[in-house]
């Protein structure tokens, strides 16, 4: 008999590799002798990183780059090994690297972004996955652009910097200092939204006021994300109006399309493939997934349904633990997970439910594979 542990974080309480230990702990107490296998996983945004070099045994690279307001920065991005490399664009342009009172999108750049690019590729990695989650960021990835030498004119045929501001300022481009690299290398944008560049549910509109935007920058900051898809359009050809997740990360998605010719794919469809989770699922009697808090949106995109989907692909039952159920959370048994148990066992306040969160998960996942037990009993035997 043999489980696979999947589970996501419990933010604010348990890491993805604690549920694991949590989990083959009890397994181990239920079904002696089982065989308990676990992965680190994540949905392609914070945390990616880290549970992508755990699960796979890569390493950590700092590198300074600029951060969102040009200040100096340390950014960490990973190595799966010798050819692969995973990075969060968070690192270097997140939202919480800038100041409240310095929240303002048309200062802020993704230029930092671009130098993480850059040392990988110098490094000599040439299949690079990009989470572009949690930015800080309008620009429309022109920083970042800027940083891998392209250059943004204005009318006086001056470069400019790569900032939000610059967006309604910009006459041309030249690509022709674009780094050569980039054309030997593959990349994979972890993009789970899927707003376009301009408009209403566009960059700028939808995601603006968290970064700072007050009604009057949002304007000037759509007037100028208008001017630069038009530029985008005459360049190659494309509409970026027109290709879902354009839009994602203050139009960054946009760019890494546009001019490194990234593939958008979904986080954790990202992760399950570096993580080879298919082959994994081979000889697996069961997979224990889970997450902080189930809901409606944990079946777009998240860890539980990506895993289910999986499972069920493959004909292995998969269930979940979480901490808590919200509206629409029963959605996720359309996307392979049987079942799910929560872990609080009784009315409790959220922060007591947080302190005690190692010893509910534990009695979960004991309730859990007492339930499995009973199950291979009632089919006659004494295991599933």
């Amino acid at each position: 008999m043999k489980f696979l542990f999947a589970s996501d974080s419990f933010k604010g309480s348990l890491s993805s590799g604690r549920t694991a230990e949590l989990l083959t702990q009890a397994a181990e107490e239920i079904f002696p002798g089982c065989e308990c296998e676990s992965l680190e996983v994540a949905d392609g945004g914070e945390g990616t990183v880290k549970a992508l070099l755990s699960a796979l045994n890569g390493r950590r690279i700092n590198v300074s780059v600029c951060g969102p307001l040009w200040e100096q920065h340390t950014a960490c991005y990973g190595a799966l090994d010798e050819y692969r490399a995973v990075m969060e664009m968070a690192e270097a342009s997140g939202l919480p690297l800038v100041p409240e009172a310095f929240r303002d999108p048309r200062n802020t750049t993704t230029y930092g972004t671009g130098e993480m690019i850059r040392d990988a590729l110098e490094r000599g990695f040439r299949d690079i996955s990009i989470a572009i989650g949690g930015s800080a960021t309008n620009d429309g990835g022109i920083g970042c652009m800027r940083a891998l030498g392209v250059r943004f004119l204005d009318e006086n045929g001056e470069e400019l910097s790569g900032c939000g501001g610059d967006l309604i300022k910009i006459r041309a481009m030249d690509c022709s200092g674009l780094d050569p690299r980039i054309r030997e290398a593959r990349f994979t944008v972890m993009c789970d939204v899927t707003n376009p560049l301009c408009g209403e549910n566009g960059a700028t509109y939808t995601f603006g006021k968290q970064k700072g935007g007050t009604p009057e920058i949002l304007a000037e900051l759509e007037a100028g994300m208008q001017n630069y898809r038009e530029l985008l359009r005459k360049e190659s050809g494309m509409d970026m109006d027109q290709i879902p997740g354009a839009g994602a990360a203050g139009g960054l998605g946009a760019a890494l399309m546009a001019f490194l010719n990234a593939e958008p794919k979904s986080g954790i469809e990202t992760v399950l493939d570096l993580l080879e989770f298919d082959r994994k699922l081979e000889g697996v009697s069961l997979v224990v997934t889970g997450e902080g808090r189930a809901d409606w949106q944990s079946a777009f995109g998240k860890v539980m349904q990506g895993v289910g989907r999986h499972c069920r692909s493959r004909g292995v039952p998969a269930v979940a633990i979480v901490g808590s159920m919200g509206d629409g959370a029963e959605q996720i048994f359309d996307c392979g997970i049987e079942s799910m148990l929560t872990t609080v066992n009784g009315i409790m306040p959220l922060e007591e439910a947080l302190d005690r969160a190692e010893e509910l998960y534990l009695g979960a996942a004991r309730r859990l594979f007492r339930i499995l037990r009973a199950a291979g009993k009632m089919a006659g035997r004494t295991v599933i």
